[in-house]
């Protein structure tokens, strides 16, 4: 396995952890979240890049409150069926939401199945090692329940408000999967 480097940021709601394979980004974590640095080695060292000099400038422009125009070069170590999953959300517009199951329902039709499970579905969002760049934040329930957030349900509420996305219909639900 190539070298793992991370690097940190401060955001308005903490700290975030980068990680890196020296030429994409590997891994954007909210510190102490579900997963945390789930795709990395214990070997890793603390550096300066150029993919995380890149990645800052996206967070400092979407936490200004506008959408960044450009996504930095991301290497997405997870199954197929992950990737498939994670790229459908990399197509979720700022200040947009799609549902669980309208991403199972394109996965289903790129696969050429009847159906695909709205649950497996929720598995690949959960583990999404790349936070708001691979906008996990911005898939809800198809009832509007704000469920499962690696990060924590508060800081999905407090992202989807940021990018002024209608919280109408939306809720916290009584038992969440996330924090």
């Amino acid at each position: 396995m190539k070298m793992q480097y991370t690097n940190h940021y401060e955001s308005p709601l903490g700290g975030v952890t980068l990680g890196s394979d020296g030429e994409a980004l590997t891994g954007l974590w909210f510190d102490g979240q579900k997963y945390f640095a789930d795709t990395f080695g214990k070997e890793h060292e603390e550096k300066g890049l150029p993919i995380f000099a890149e990645t800052k400038r996206w967070l400092d422009i979407y936490f200004s409150g506008r959408a960044p125009d450009f996504t930095p070069q991301l290497h997405m170590f997870c199954s197929d069926f992950r990737k498939a999953v994670w790229e459908i959300m990399l197509t979720i517009p700022y200040g947009r939401t799609m549902t669980y199951g309208e991403i199972s329902e394109e996965i289903a039709k790129q696969r050429g199945l009847k159906r695909m499970s709205a649950q497996a579905v929720g598995g690949a969002v959960g583990h999404n090692s790349i936070s708001l760049i691979i906008p996990c934040h911005r898939v809800v329930g198809t009832n509007g329940s704000l469920t499962g957030y690696a990060g924590g349900i508060d800081k999905k509420i407090w992202l989807l408000e940021h990018e002024g996305v209608e919280m109408d219909g939306l809720f916290r639900p009584k038992h969440s999967t996330a924090p």
